[in-house]
């Protein structure tokens, strides 16, 4: 069953919009618990990285705005053609009317140039891959205790001493937090601007109207 389509204001420019969707999936997937990185450069065939050392994959962030029978249609290819083998490992959709991601697996997608994700149809084999965040979890072995390290952190920290919360802030600091998901497709917008926000306060930067720029 399709979700309810929400109201967002479509950016009209690909590559700002392009760059907004990645900005939302780096959201998206720290509130998953999953470690994302970005390689230098825009050479590689994928976006990002997700995983830790000794066990990554990539990642190839789409996303889509057209709507057509009843479902979406998101194109994946480069340059007017399909990806080549190995590009990369899995392909993270983002349908932007209806605030829906899809995490599929590249061997089921290979050598295809476009996807119907969001699609009615009974037959649409996409479904099982929305908001499908665990198999990138699975793929990177990253285990459970990745999504539940919020969780386990505030059951260290509780009636301890000062030496057991100064343990349990450490083992906080250095693992992912899961937090509930916004419900609305508003709320986890401002659930990503506020993420970049502590990312550039935690190095230093301030937004300018703080600074007193104007």
């Amino acid at each position: 069953m399709r979700k309810r389509k929400i109201k967002i204001k479509i950016i009209k420019d690909p590559k700002k919009r392009g760059e907004w969707v990645e900005s939302v999936f780096v959201a998206r997937a720290t509130e998953h618990g999953l470690p994302v990185s970005k390689p230098w450069g825009d050479s590689e065939s994928y976006d990002y990285v997700v995983g830790r050392p000794g066990r990554f994959v990539g990642v190839q962030v789409k996303s889509t705005t057209h709507e057509n029978g009843g479902g979406y249609v998101c194109v994946i290819r480069k340059q007017g053609k399909a990806y080549t083998r190995g590009s990369f490992d899995f392909v993270a959709a983002y349908v932007v009317p209806e605030d829906v991601w899809y995490i599929i697996p590249v061997r089921d997608i290979r050598g295809r140039e476009c996807v119907s994700l969001c699609s009615n149809s009974k037959r649409n084999e996409n479904e099982k891959y929305r908001e499908a965040w665990r198999l990138l979890r699975e793929a990177a072995e990253l285990g459970a205790e990745a999504e539940g390290a919020g969780d386990s952190a505030d059951i260290e920290s509780g009636g301890g001493g000062s030496a057991n919360e100064s343990a349990a802030s450490e083992s906080a600091a250095s693992q992912p937090v899961t937090r509930a998901l916004p419900g609305t497709g508003v709320a986890r917008m401002e659930a990503a601007a506020n993420y970049f926000r502590r990312y550039l306060e935690g190095r230093g930067i301030r937004p300018q109207k703080e600074r007193g720029d104007g």
